[in-house]
């Protein structure tokens, strides 16, 4: 791993930060001569209405760039096979899910409304792409012995359930960025321990796209990544996780976007069964800001979280990879 990580690791790094900074204003211009403006939910929170407009879709910056600098690495850095087998299964969950994103977002501008697929749809092209990658693990990872088929389904299920967390946790100004964000540096720590390159030198790179894109999407906003964004990044932590085959640690390093996800179901439960909402709006941060918070706090209160349960994943798994 020494040569990959003297001469591929600050790159992964540096390239898309500084890709992220480069772009992310003509970006932001092309997409506003699109029209391609973020449409608001008008049972939302009032304050949410001036975000109508502000431009989306701006997770295509971020899938572009993580693809430039981890292809840029497969095709120059002195790597074996698999290493670059690997990279390349990782751009294409990401890629992947993306799409199904994208699909979304699209729909949403074409319409001029706030709903683009229909959640069944959503979810069925999740579970084909899911069940695709799952099934070509052993393709791309030929030193690892395949997934036995119920260990399959648990990660089918792990990138699908991290997909929708992650686009579930993005409504406020850089939250799910800054979850991304915390969640990557974890899986860089445990991917550090265990010596994997791969993880490594990907994560760096989303890491860095991350960092860049948060610049143009802290608030107030001047872009949202929206769902191609969302679905990507969370399919992109699920994936480095099952690289690592630490799925409880995924779980750990996800808790605030996992309980976003499992907000909406309480909501949804409840409702459908006695009529009655838990929460003032789901997901949760909506709660909170309806009850009177700042977008500010609440974000900033949800990353304090992140961060605490990600140091509680790192303390726990530190007997094991320490």
């Amino acid at each position: 791993m020494g040569n990959v990580t003297l001469i591929g690791l600050p790159l992964a790094l540096l390239l898309p930060l500084g890709l992220s900074l480069a772009v992310g204003r003509p970006f932001i211009g092309y997409l506003k001569r699109l029209n391609a403006g973020q449409r608001v939910r008008d049972d939302g929170p009032q304050r949410h209405l001036q975000k109508e407009g502000t431009p989306t879709m701006g997770g295509l910056m971020i899938v572009g760039v993580v693809l430039i600098t981890v292809l840029l690495a497969v095709a120059v850095l002195p790597a074996g096979l698999e290493i670059r087998l690997r990279l390349v299964y990782l751009c294409a969950i990401t890629v992947a899910f993306g799409a199904i994103g994208f699909a979304d977002d699209w729909l949403k501008i074409a319409r001029g409304r706030s709903l683009g697929l229909k959640a069944r749809h959503k979810l069925l092209w999740q579970v084909v792409a899911a069940s695709a990658l799952v099934g070509l693990f052993g393709v791309f990872t030929p030193s690892i012995r395949p997934f036995s088929a119920g260990v399959g389904v648990v990660w089918v299920v792990l990138l699908i359930a991290t997909s929708n967390a992650v686009n579930l946790a993005d409504g406020l100004d850089g939250l799910a960025a800054g979850l991304g964000l915390i969640a990557t540096a974890g899986l860089l720590w445990f991917a550090a321990k265990l010596g994997t390159p791969t993880v490594l030198t990907f994560g760096l790179a989303l890491l860095g796209a991350c960092l860049g894109f948060l610049w143009f999407n802290r608030h107030p906003a001047r872009l949202f990544m929206g769902d191609v964004g969302s679905l990507a990044l969370g399919g992109a932590l699920a994936g480095m996780a099952m690289m690592l085959q630490a799925p409880v640690v995924l779980l750990g390093l996800c808790l605030v976007p996992f309980v976003e996800a499992g907000s909406v179901a309480i909501q949804v439960i409840s409702f459908k069964t006695t009529g009655k909402r838990v929460f003032k709006m789901s997901p949760l941060h909506h709660h909170f800001e309806l009850c009177g918070w700042s977008e500010r706090r609440v974000v900033w209160t949800f990353w304090g979280v992140g961060l605490l349960a990600a140091a509680a994943t790192i303390a726990l798994g530190w007997e094991r990879w320490g």
